[in-house]
């Protein structure tokens, strides 16, 4: 998707990321390199500016950022995934299991200076937005730095120098993976209603919370999701998360997952934080079904249809009325018609999962998708 060079953004994500996602949301910041080299003497943002500099742990001249993590204190175990930017390895930061993401760039004469500016600008980015959250569902942001060439950091079987072109990221470790991947191992079993309902109430809360700071997300789906071990819905990747901006016309751009972008973001018109809860409904509607929406259409056929046809995922006849009316309001084609997030969070704390949700056991039409519901999780 095109993204405008002010928008951008890189994928940091916990245990179990989606890298193939990663290297194609920062495939985009490399496109968007070309732009802010032809603007050059643009002044750089802030962020930019702290991007850039050399940090070293052995240089007192130079203040330590909050974010920064104390190498000394982390241990790097095994790799969990690879991907074209870097890898992603258990760890221990200070004592506390930790999801390490070490970001390769190749800045040694394989990009450009632009190219490697707009990754390292991604970088702080979403550093910025996320250390300041603290909230349950919210992937905890323990620290990150822009590594020098005497910076070490400890593994198990030693040290190993960090070289200057690498970033690396700690964030809490979540060992139950990605919201997408447990979704695909119950394709065929679904979901018993009270885990649904505390999968979603999880997601909303998040959201609300992200949006009670200001911070539009962007890029709200199930594999942004990572699941704790008592399986609890942690939101990760603030990558192209902002800050909300008072004019909306300040806000534009193709930003985001398809399937999951709303109408006015497709269209490249103005959004808000809307645009969030847009995702949520399909989000919800993925958790509820444990199925891809719109598996079968391209990119260009998506679009349109979306945004022209009024297209949506097909909600199962068997879905509780309580939660396909909150499905229904959160992806209306009217921003100004979608609750806000605080509201999802009460509509879905009002249901009763006793029943659930309205279902009546044994009620299910035949060859209905929730015919199994009544399991258990």
């Amino acid at each position: 998707m095109k993204e405008k060079s002010e928008s951008g953004g890189g994928y940091v994500r916990a245990d179990q990321i989606d890298l193939k996602s990663l290297d194609e949301q920062l495939q985009r910041h490399l496109s968007r390199a070309w732009t802010m080299e032809k603007n050059s003497n643009r002044k750089d943002s802030e962020e930019s500016a702290i991007s850039q500099r050399p940090l070293s742990s052995n240089n007192s001249s130079v203040t330590r950022q909050e974010w920064e993590i104390d190498p000394s204190k982390l241990v790097i175990k095994g790799v969990i995934a690879r991907g074209t930017f870097g890898t992603v390895h258990r760890g221990i930061y200070d004592g506390q299991d930790v999801a390490v993401k070490l970001l390769d760039w190749g800045e040694e004469g394989h990009r450009s200076d632009a190219e490697i500016a707009s990754l390292r600008a991604a970088f702080t980015q979403e550093v910025a937005v996320w250390h300041k959250l603290s909230h349950p569902n919210v992937t905890k942001f323990i620290g990150a730095t822009i590594g020098s060439s005497d910076l070490n950091i400890q593994t198990e079987n030693g040290h190993i120098g960090m070289p200057s072109n690498i970033c690396c990221v700690v964030v809490e470790y979540c060992p139950g993976g990605a919201l997408k991947s447990y979704l695909i191992k119950n394709r065929r079993r679904k979901l018993a209603f009270k885990v649904v309902h505390q999968l979603a109430l999880d997601l909303a809360r998040g959201l609300s919370y992200l949006h009670s700071k200001k911070i539009v997300h962007r890029d709200v789906k199930t594999e942004n999701m990572l699941l704790d071990k008592t399986r609890t819905v942690k939101i990760a990747d603030f990558g192209v998360a902002r800050m909300e901006a008072s004019n909306p016309n300040d806000m534009t751009g193709e930003t985001g997952t398809l399937g999951y972008m709303a109408p006015e973001v497709l269209n490249g018109n103005p959004y808000n934080r809307k645009c969030d809860v847009y995702s949520f409904g399909i989000c919800l509607w993925e958790i509820y079904c444990c199925d891809m929406p719109y598996p079968d259409l391209s990119f260009s056929e998506v679009t349109s249809a979306v945004v022209r046809q009024n297209l949506r995922p097909e909600i199962p006849r068997c879905c509780p009325s309580s939660i396909a009316n909150v499905m229904k309001r959160c992806w209306d084609a009217n921003p100004d018609r979608r609750p806000e997030m605080e509201e999802v969070v009460i509509l879905l704390e009002a249901i009763d999962t006793s029943k659930g949700g309205g279902m009546i056991p044994g009620d299910q039409p035949q060859g209905c998708l929730c015919f199994r519901r009544n399991r258990g999780p």
